[in-house]
């Protein structure tokens, strides 16, 4: 190792929290810019960019196999209500999941809100800047668009996010493979 210069995986702040421990997969990529805290699980071939934060303190947080949480986005979870994010997922840039679940091969797009008992069906997705309110529905193959979010249903085609995630897949392991911290 040269001098101030590591290669992933390098510190990342991921921290237990009394008996709470994180649990990530080996084949995951985790920024070393990301916190990670607590009751956290996150899936094989996933993602975590920097300055996303997922922080299982109160409830338990589930991120599924290749989704992205893309950066700054934040993930919490209540007593209550767990977070869970379901696989092949992916969450845009500064988006905030909270008590809410996202099931499979769904699209939360950047700067939205996605609030307590709120389900995203699959397939579905949640469009820029959208705020999604307590016990929303949204269903298989709808948009969310607006704030408050409107559903606009049967907008969305199977498979209208493979490339995306498949994108995100193929980054982590470049990432994984090639990130350097120089300073």
């Amino acid at each position: 190792m040269v001098a101030g210069v590591f290669r992933y995986p390098g510190y990342m702040p991921i921290y237990s929290l009394g008996g709470q421990v994180p649990e990530i997969a080996s084949t995951a990529f985790v920024h070393p810019d990301a916190v990670i805290i607590g009751s956290v699980v996150i899936g094989e071939q996933a993602s975590v960019w920097p300055k996303a934060v997922l922080r299982g303190d109160y409830g338990r947080i589930e991120v599924g196999d290749r989704t992205s949480i893309q950066d700054g986005s934040v993930i919490h979870a209540t007593a209550e209500l767990p977070t869970v994010v379901g696989a092949e997922c992916v969450v845009g840039h500064l988006v905030h999941l909270e008590g809410c679940i996202v099931e499979d091969h769904c699209l939360i797009g950047s700067a939205s809100v996605v609030l307590h008992r709120v389900r995203v069906h699959e397939h579905a997705l949640v469009g820029a800047n959208a705020m999604v309110t307590n016990d929303t529905v949204v269903p298989s193959f709808a948009m969310a668009l607006g704030v408050p979010a409107t559903i606009f249903p049967d907008r969305v085609s199977k498979g209208a996010f493979a490339q995306a995630v498949a994108l995100y897949v193929a980054n982590g392991q470049r990432y994984r493979s090639e990130l350097v911290r120089l300073a």
